[in-house]
This record gives C-alpha cells, structure tokens and sequence, in this order.
C-alpha cells in the first residue's frame, strides 16, 4: 500500500464514533479534511461531527461498498472492531494501525504471548479455555489472580479479582454463563506494583516515531480516574518506560497511536500490562498540554504525513467525569465551581445517557508543577464525592 501523504481535502475514515472518534473528528476536521464515521450506534457523539455518517452494522455489504469507495484511508478508535473489516479495507486504501495489528492486540491471549515469545516483560499468566480450569489454575498462583475475557472487556468489565480460594465459585460461575458464546480467559498473576505508568508512541509508515512523556494513571473500579503528567518517578525509569514503549510498537510493526501501559515494580523494574492500538484515556492531557495532541498525531501518521513536535507546555492533571460526576458539573454551580479554578479545562463528550462507570468526559488541570496539578485535581475529585 503506498505511504504516499494524503493531502487535506480528503475524506478519512474512522471505525467507532465514541469520544475517541469525537475527537480524531475534530483533529481532522481542522487540519482541512473531511470524516466518514461509521459506528452502529447512531447516537454516538461523533456522528454529530462527522462529514459522512454511516450508522449500519459493520456487517452491512452496501455500507461496506459505500463506506470503502469514499475514504482515503481508514483508522478506528478501539481495538474491538472487526479486524476482517479492517483486513478488508486495507485492499483498497491504507489502513492504520493494520487488521494484523490489530488481530495481536484485541485478544488479550495472543497479546501476551507474543510480547512473551519476544522477550518483554508480561505478568506471569496462564490460558483458560474451559471453566473448570479456573480453580487449579488459581490455586497454582496462590489464588491472588485476576481473570479477564481473552477479547472485549474494558474499563473493569469482563475481568474479575480473586484474592482467596472461597471466591473461584462465583468467578467459576460467571465464566460458564460465558461458555455458548465461545468465550476464553487469561489468568494474570497479580503484581505488587508501585504504581501505574502508560507512555503514547507514535509511528508512522516509514518507521519515524515519537514518545510521549512517561505519565502515572490512578484506578478506581478497574477505570481510569486520574492520569498525571509527567509522572513523579526516578531518572532511571523514564527511559527504560520510554525505550520499552517503543521497542514494543515496533516489534507490532505498528503504525499509528499507541498507548503502552506499564507496571512499575520495586526495584524500578517494569512490566507491560497491555497495550491500546490507537489514542488512550490517559493521552487525553496532550488536548490541553502539548504542542500536538495525540488525535492529531493519528490524523499525521494515518495520511503519512510528518509527525508533529511532542513537547510538554504545561505539567497536567486529567480527571475523569465518570456516570453521574457529569451531572454535577453542567449544574449551574458545579460548572462555575470547576471553572473558577485556575488552569481547569472541561470537556464533555455529548453522550445522551448517564450510565454508572460510562465516561462522560474530563478536566484537564493545568498548573507550574505536576504536584500544584495533581493537588487541584485531587480536591476536585474530592469534591466530586461530596
């Protein structure tokens, strides 16, 4: 496929209209091209932004024919659409990150094994292809494990912790209710870690590439809460984050926006927990913070165009709106509290229906330090609670 730059005027194509979507939408959309945006859900944000919206199943032949003759090139916003679909439209136009990409990254299984086999650091895990497994597998572990679905499952669901031998029945059970549909289980030895780290790479066609700064994620639930840039930790850790990040894209021979998602251990030693084939959750700071967001790096490297400078100006907090936070902040008061603080910037993602865990949208805190950002972030978040 060629790796000729595609020039704006063109209309790209993107597989997903989350947030995600929304906002490679808007990357597009100011640097002069048009958005085909092809999600089932007709309510998804970015459809609403979109040049062209196609609403049908990723199944649909004639949208598959519609959709395939518009678009110059295609990208998607999360790893659990079709890879067929993406192997497909690779025949007539470039497709970034690949569908063979895309088949490594979306089944948690293949992932780890081939991170494994190429001498990355994983967790220790085991594969569990029939229920009954579970509990020798566990107790092999120490039954201090967690299960997650082989594919699908995010933001905590789909995947389960077991901390003692009394709770492998109920996980037991809930793993058989998945067996009709064909369901496999990786068991992950759970790890002391010290904390949370992610770093973005950025690659284009021809093997150029930029690293992110290294940044620390906070959980709750299993999603995440609070990301903070760049991330408080020793001289020695920053590179080998930033050198594991980028040897691990191109090993995939990635193309794109990925986020590797890492463990810090004691010992400043670190682990890969998994890694996102496109922009991340925690890149969102790069909106408000950076010379160049990660949405715009996706619209560069999908049309083959240079990489954008990746600099820091300002030390950030994000904080996550997640189900009924939201309704908070577009109260009258709430929203004029939020943007009282110095350096706050909000953004909301348009969804319709406030669900528990569903990510409304953000703030982005910006500050001198990542400690003053971190610190308006954490009394926000507080106040969140109240």
């Amino acid at each position: 496929m060629t790796t000729q730059p595609i020039g704006p005027g063109a209309t790209l194509g993107v597989l997903g209209g989350g947030q995600l979507g929304a906002m490679f939408t808007r990357a597009a959309l100011r640097l002069g091209y048009r958005v085909a945006v092809w999600d089932p859900d007709p309510d998804a944000p970015a459809h609403r932004l979109a040049s062209r919206s196609f609403s049908d199943p990723f199944s649909d032949p004639s949208a598959y024919q519609e959709f395939s003759q518009l678009v110059s090139a295609v990208t998607f916003e999360w790893e659990n659409v079709p890879a067929v679909l993406c192997e497909q439209l690779s025949q007539t136009c470039p497709v970034r990150p690949s569908g063979a990409v895309l088949r490594v990254i979306q089944d948690r299984i293949v992932q780890k094994q081939f991170l494994q086999t190429r001498g990355f650091p994983v967790p220790s895990f085991s594969v569990v292809s029939d229920p009954a497994q579970l509990a020798g597998v566990a107790r092999a572990s120490g039954c201090v494990v967690i299960c997650k679905t082989a594919t699908a499952g995010y933001d905590g669901k789909g995947q389960w912790t077991i901390r003692q031998p009394g709770e492998i029945a109920a996980v037991e059970s809930a793993l058989r209710a998945m067996v009709p549909h064909g369901a496999r289980w990786i068991v992950e030895s759970m790890v002391e870690f010290e904390r949370e780290l992610s770093v973005l790479v950025v690659r284009s066609a021809d093997g150029e590439h930029c690293v992110y700064p290294v940044v620390e994620n906070r959980h709750e639930f299993g999603i995440l809460r609070m990301t903070v840039a760049p991330a408080a930790v020793s001289a020695q850790v920053i590179p080998q984050a930033r050198d594991l990040a980028r040897r691990a894209v191109e090993a995939l021979n990635g193309v794109g926006v990925f986020c590797v998602e890492l463990f810090q251990l004691r010992g400043d030693r670190l682990i890969i927990n998994e890694i996102a084939p496109r922009p991340h959750n925690s890149g969102h700071y790069t909106l408000d913070a950076c010379t160049v967001s990660q949405f715009e790096q996706q619209v560069r490297a999908l049309c083959a165009m240079p990489l954008g400078e990746v600099r820091l100006v300002s030390p950030a907090a994000m904080v996550n709106l997640i189900g009924h936070d939201v309704e908070k902040i577009t109260s009258s008061d709430g929203c004029r509290d939020l943007l009282a603080i110095p350096g706050a910037v909000l953004h909301l993602y348009g969804k319709r229906t406030v669900r528990p865990g569903r990510k409304m949208g953000h703030v982005t805190f910006l500050a001198g330090s990542a400690d003053e950002a971190r610190d308006r972030a954490s009394r926000f978040m507080k106040s969140l609670a109240e």
